[in-house]
């Protein structure tokens, strides 16, 4: 398996695409921490996946930089290093540009910025002093998004926030590549998660939807895992600074397309 005893971190990973990825990673034979705010549902996810293997979770507020360094010295404790680093934690607030508060602003971007250079550059300085020791580099996948290059007008703090991940990507992998470690983004389109679920339940909103996905569905989760994998894995040696778009064929789109009744 192409992740067989690799040690994996995964944030936002108590649900959705972060769940996703971590349940596919621990079926690869990775050790897996998920770092997550909620501790329910981290918990929960802990015990879930720990059918698949070694599983742990650890709360962290990947905003906040003590909780960055509590998370990257807990999987320290416990396995010794880091292979790869999945920067999935994201949060998303709507409302219209001029009714958007300052508060709400930062509060997005302090998760999914910030969070992503927070713990991106805390899991690549370990990687770093692996390689300068002589042992194998890394892997860091962060999670953009279609909204990286489409904006939506009531959703302004995450389209900027999933701007700023794609060039934080690039600018980490220049940074990295001399140390041979690898770092690329995801930018899912539409997929079938708890963020998704109120559009996905009104009609008119989900028919929307389809008229601008071009292969007329709705995305699973596991599509976006099977993509971290690869990133993730050795299988994606030569892939560095780039962001794999999985929307369906939204973003060639110009036009609408007819929606199938059901």
């Amino acid at each position: 398996m192409p992740l067989d005893g690799k040690i994996a971190i995964v944030t936002g990973g108590a649900g959705g695409i972060g769940y996703a990825i971590a349940e596919r990673f621990a079926r690869e034979k990775a050790k897996v921490v998920i770092a997550d705010v909620d501790t329910e549902k981290g918990a929960r996810a802990e015990r879930d996946l720990g059918r698949f293997g070694d599983v742990q979770f650890v709360k962290a507020d990947v905003g906040r930089r003590l909780d960055v360094h509590n998370l990257v010295a807990a999987t320290i404790d416990s396995y010794g290093e880091i292979d790869i680093l999945v920067n999935n934690a994201g949060i998303a607030h709507g409302a219209d540009f001029l009714d958007v508060t300052e508060e709400d602003f930062d509060r997005v971007l302090a998760v999914n910025l910030k969070g992503s250079f927070l713990t991106g550059q805390a899991v690549a300085r370990q990687m770093v002093d692996r390689v300068k020791a002589g042992g194998p580099a890394g892997s860091i996948v962060n999670m953009s998004s279609i909204n990286a290059v489409l904006a939506i007008a009531n959703q302004l703090p995450y389209s900027v926030s999933k701007g700023g991940v794609k060039q934080l990507t690039k600018a980490m992998a220049l940074s990295l590549a001399p140390f041979g470690i690898r770092v690329n983004a995801i930018g899912p389109g539409s997929i079938r998660t708890d963020m998704l679920a109120s559009v996905n339940a009104d009609p008119a909103a989900r028919e929307r939807i389809l008229s601008r996905t071009p292969l007329g569905r709705i995305g699973e989760t596991a599509e976006i895992a099977a993509i971290a994998v690869f990133l993730a894995s050795d299988e994606a040696s030569y892939i560095t600074g780039q962001t794999i778009y999985a929307d369906g064929g939204r973003l060639p789109l110009n036009y609408t397309v007819p929606v199938p009744e059901e």
